[in-house]
């Protein structure tokens, strides 16, 4: 490959991945647990964008699922509800829904990830509100308990993953919503 197309995909790239910024901060973290917000923008109605996150399989990074589908993930957009991931008998209770905002938010309880096993306690809000011509995706999660190296040197770890779920869900509605 020359240089010139090298160069060329380069800059494709990082204006690809600048454009899906999100802006993500560890707003607290300590042994016993940690805070994250994380906020992106969509051309996306809050309803539309609200809509995408419930058909979380559609969007949903596939390295970050048990079983490496993501067309295996569902919400059952309820309270008592499921985010779960179901291949055949293999099967994943991610989060628990806690409320639902239809259009507005949806709060989710559980551990993702390797949180589950470690008997900690998250607490997770994804809210969809109108700013001008935007809607604001504002992804909360509050995570505490016990872990023996601490909980702080997970926090950059969950931050990372979860701006990579920000950033494929407005990549999803981008391509929904030119």
């Amino acid at each position: 490959m020359s240089i010139r197309r090298y160069t060329s995909l380069l800059i494709t790239a990082l204006s690809a991945a600048i454009s899906m910024t999100v802006n993500a901060e560890v707003i607290h973290k300590a042994e016993n647990g940690f805070y994250l917000t994380l906020t992106g923008y969509t051309a996306a109605t809050p309803e539309q964008a609200y809509q995408q996150f419930v058909r979380v399989n559609e969007w949903w990074v596939a390295s970050h699922t048990w079983f490496g589908n993501a067309q295996n993930l569902s919400i059952d957009a309820k309270a008592g509800g499921c985010f779960c991931e179901l291949d055949g008998q293999r099967q994943v209770q991610h989060m628990v829904v806690a409320m639902v905002l239809p259009g507005q938010e949806i709060q989710l309880l559980g551990g993702l990830g390797p949180l589950k096993m470690m008997g900690l306690h998250g607490a997770m809000s994804w809210k969809f509100e109108a700013k001008g011509s935007k809607t604001e995706i504002t992804q909360t999660y509050n995570v505490s308990g016990f872990y023996p190296e601490g909980l702080d040197a997970l926090a950059e770890i969950v931050d990372s993953v979860q701006t990579d779920q920000l950033n494929a869900l407005i990549a999803k509605l981008k391509q929904a919503t030119p």
